[in-house]
């Protein structure tokens, strides 16, 4: 992915620097705006991914968002203080494809900007992770482990893929049954569970210290394999 660019808008210099230097270790290239006016200003120059702070000094966020909307379908993660669930919401609502809460990990959100990347490139719908240990191909519905296919119900798939395209984020087990079962189904703790302990079985080394499904305990899960570069 070296030789992307992305636009980082956050008017804390600390910040903006530590989130650049970790993008720039990765090859992309990085524009940094501490204003929503710059930034309006700046997209014309072209840019592969917004990363997006929704507290700025002459404008919102959430109205820089709504503006890039307007004519653009440009990748968007925004990155901000707020962690209540409606301010979440809300930012997905209007446009956004990632939310990161401050305090973050700088390699996690790298590991987000990746992932975002691959999904909305579309020459590829191919997913690998851990130096090709683990591959998910959404476009054949299969998935692969150290080169020898897995065999995956459609659940579990769409499962895998839901954490997967998300490294590092955290899921309940409420937020997974909405994305693959939909949101009037019951019983979503064992089932959820169920199905994760059976992808586990299928795709770990060792299932009681795994690779890729992490349990955070009193939460959910979250997928913790790394990206390969493409």
């Amino acid at each position: 992915m070296s030789g992307r660019k992305i636009l980082i808008v956050e008017d804390e210099n600390k910040i903006a620097e530590i989130v650049r230097a970790y993008l720039e270790k990765e090859k992309f290239g990085v524009t940094v705006a501490d204003t929503g006016e710059k930034a309006l200003t700046v997209l014309k120059e072209g840019f592969s991914l917004i990363i997006l702070d929704l507290m700025l000094p002459d404008m919102s966020g959430e109205d820089i968002c709504q503006a890039v909307r307007k004519d653009s379908d440009i990748p968007i993660i925004m990155l901000t203080a707020k962690s209540e669930e409606e301010d979440r919401i809300k930012g997905l609502g209007i446009g956004a494809d990632d939310y990161v809460v401050k305090p973050f990990s700088p390699r996690e959100l790298v590991a987000r900007v990746k992932a975002l990347l691959r999904r909305v490139k579309g020459a590829s719908d191919v997913l690998t992770f851990n130096s090709g240990d683990l591959v998910l191909d959404s476009t054949r519905f299969e998935s692969r482990k150290k080169d020898s296919p897995v065999v995956l119900t459609p659940t579990e798939f769409k499962l895998l893929q839901c954490l997967a395209e998300h490294p590092g984020q955290v899921f309940t087990r409420l937020q997974l049954v909405n994305v693959i079962l939909g949101y009037d189904f019951e019983g979503y703790d064992r089932t959820i569970d169920a199905h994760i302990k059976n992808i586990r079985h299928k795709i770990e080394d060792n299932q009681k210290k795994p690779s890729y499904l992490k349990t955070v305990y009193g939460v959910g899960y979250k997928f913790t394999g790394i990206p390969d570069e493409d």
